[in-house]
């Protein structure tokens, strides 16, 4: 049974004036376009259709939002640097994107997914830098790591903590396939939508 019986899918936005009311608390999901977004959405809250996964990466092209509780959300934000989005299409993401972390008031935690055995990104690094220039937490969920020996893992789990070293950005090893850091991560959210 799901963790979050009444998860709900609760609007999309192309543009600024669609997002969701700003009340209450939010933790978004952003990473490349093929790094597992949506895949551990689905497996954190145990809904498997929840968020959409693609065999195209890219497709996410709307800030989609989910009620998780009353007051309590969970943001899917459009993936990032994919190449065959074209130009247009990537300018009005990120400027999308770049109005969302500017204005969300209800904005508690970024959670950034990045593919294990890529690391950490120029985008990636970017996506953390406007979440903590406003304030806000970050958690990095290495996704994919089944596919790294343990020796790997502990080097990619080192290099990502290293690189956020100068920052309170927190990371770990994931897999929504071996559920392996599934319930680490579900922790975090929790704790983010409930602290007051």
């Amino acid at each position: 049974m799901s963790t979050y019986p009444h998860v709900r899918f609760l609007t999309s936005a192309a543009e600024p004036h669609q997002l969701a009311a700003d009340s209450g608390r939010e933790v978004a999901f952003a990473g490349r376009s093929n790094a597992g977004k949506s895949t551990a959405i689905n497996a954190i809250t145990q809904r498997s259709g929840l968020a959409r996964v693609s065999r195209t990466p890219g497709r996410t092209q709307l800030i989609n939002f989910f009620e998780i509780a009353p007051a309590r959300r969970l943001v899917d934000l459009p993936g990032y640097g994919y190449a065959k989005v074209p130009e247009r299409v990537r300018s009005k993401w990120l400027a999308l994107l770049q109005h969302y972390f500017n204005v969300r008031e209800s904005l508690v935690g970024l959670v950034l997914i990045v593919d294990s055995r890529r690391g950490l990104g120029e985008q990636d690094v970017a996506m953390l830098e406007w979440v903590l220039a406003r304030g806000r937490a970050a958690h990095v969920l290495l996704t994919k790591s089944d596919k790294l020996n343990r020796q790997d893992g502990v080097r990619v789990l080192r290099g990502t903590a290293e690189a956020c070293s100068d920052t309170v950005v927190t990371s770990q090893l994931f897999s929504a396939h071996s559920k392996k850091g599934v319930e680490e991560a579900r922790e975090v959210m929790n704790r983010w939508l409930t602290e007051a």
